[in-house]
């Protein structure tokens, strides 16, 4: 098990001093610092933190707000740690009871992935009624379409008057034959 830290400040008029006084105190031997804003995007420290992390590890964060500045961040920070059986570790402030090396941590620790999975299926549920309301107003939901109508129309013509079977015009035109066959359908 190793202790990972991790410190940010959001300016460079600010010191990290103080983090990583309290993150070597707490007994991590690698730190990952960032000075930048609050936004996930761009923190190379905690990138590299959180892929520094494996199973029965721990991060370590002097206080939540230093970690995520938003719930939303703080549960998708979460979720990926306890998916990887990473511990997190919050060293003073209002997320202090989080420390999943603990019972009480672990408890809060789990509402914090009840909370991730609740906003996935949040996402999900937009996502879904999204794709619903595209598909009434008749636009087209998912990958782009490999064949274009112009290229239907020139693979029915190479079938119908016997030119080419269904692999060969499939292979002229650059697709798999399960995808020519669906396209004919209408599928």
């Amino acid at each position: 098990m190793a202790l990972i830290g991790y410190a940010r400040v959001s300016t460079d008029e600010q010191s990290l001093a103080l983090q990583l006084d309290a993150l070597r105190a707490a007994g991590c031997e690698l730190v990952h610092e960032d000075k930048a804003s609050g936004v996930l995007n761009g923190r190379k420290g905690l990138t590299q933190a959180l892929k520094g992390c494996a199973a029965g590890d721990v991060l370590v964060v002097w206080k939540l707000d230093r970690l995520a500045r938003s719930l939303h961040d703080l549960v998708v920070i979460a979720a990926d740690l306890k998916s990887r059986n990473v511990g997190l570790k919050i060293l003073t402030g209002e997320g202090a009871a989080v420390d999943t090396t603990h019972a009480q941590g672990r408890m809060i620790f789990g509402i914090l992935a009840v909370m991730a999975e609740f906003e996935r299926e949040m996402i999900s549920e937009r996502t879904k009624a999204g794709m619903a309301a595209a598909k009434r107003r008749g636009r087209h939901v998912g990958r782009p379409r490999k064949l274009t109508a112009h290229k239907l129309d020139h693979a029915r013509e190479l079938i119908g008057d016997g030119t080419e079977n269904r692999a060969g015009a499939a292979a002229l035109l650059g697709v798999h034959v399960k995808t020519l066959r669906r396209a004919l359908r209408g599928g």
